[in-house]
């Protein structure tokens, strides 16, 4: 297939019907074909390192390798020059920090219309960025906030699986008393009203997943 003057794409998510619904869409252009797809993330970084596509839409979600992880391995290739953006269903301040880091270009939600998933796919192979106006929004909620370290963040997902001060102590061989300053530092930092108002709060934001 000549795909000369087109922009070469790559589509990774693992639902197969939102995946062919979007190759579709695609395809549909006269100046964009897809070259490969990839039902998970790990498959995404083996793909693009064989066909260079110009532009990769990348989920957050996927099996094998999530998307971030997949971006930042696929950004580190030394020669890598795909350009990615990331397509998802995650809203939260940290998810689109995450992924802006490891190297995104875009950050769109899978409601976006089909024309401004197109034109950020012509802008972000022009060399711009494309990040929409509640998504830029988002990201300056987080510049206003105290970011969690990594400790706090990990006293708060057994926070938010139900543990008690003394379980999450012992499973962080810490102290009880330890425990319990992390969780006063991410009641305040959050500007939480308790404990299960925290695990909300961090849930929404994307600085954990259960998945």
């Amino acid at each position: 297939m000549d795909t000369e003057g087109q922009i070469r794409i790559l589509i990774a998510d693992d639902h197969p019907f939102f995946l062919d619904g979007l190759a579709a869409n695609v395809e549909a252009e006269p100046d964009m074909t897809v070259v490969a797809r990839a039902a998970d993330g790990r498959a995404a970084v083996t793909l693009a390192r064989e066909h260079r596509p110009d532009v990769i839409l990348m989920d957050l979600r996927m099996p094998a390798l999530n998307g971030v992880e997949a971006i930042r391995e696929i950004v580190g290739g030394g020669d890598a020059t795909s350009r990615i953006i990331v397509l998802t269903t995650y809203d939260g301040d940290e998810d689109i920090h995450r992924a802006l880091k490891a190297g995104a270009k875009a950050y769109l939600l899978k409601d976006a219309f089909r024309e401004e998933l197109l034109a950020a796919i012509r802008a972000v192979h022009a060399g711009r960025r494309h990040i929409p106006p509640q998504v830029a929004s988002r990201l300056a909620e987080r510049m206003g906030s105290d970011e969690l370290t990594e400790r706090e963040i990990e006293v708060l997902r057994l926070v938010a699986s139900g543990k008690s001060n003394r379980e999450i102590g012992e499973a962080l061989r810490i102290a009880e008393g330890t425990v319990k300053a992390h969780v006063n530092n991410i009641l305040n930092k959050l500007g939480a009203n308790d404990r299960t108002h925290a695990a909300m709060i961090a849930l929404q934001r994307g600085l954990f997943r259960f998945d």
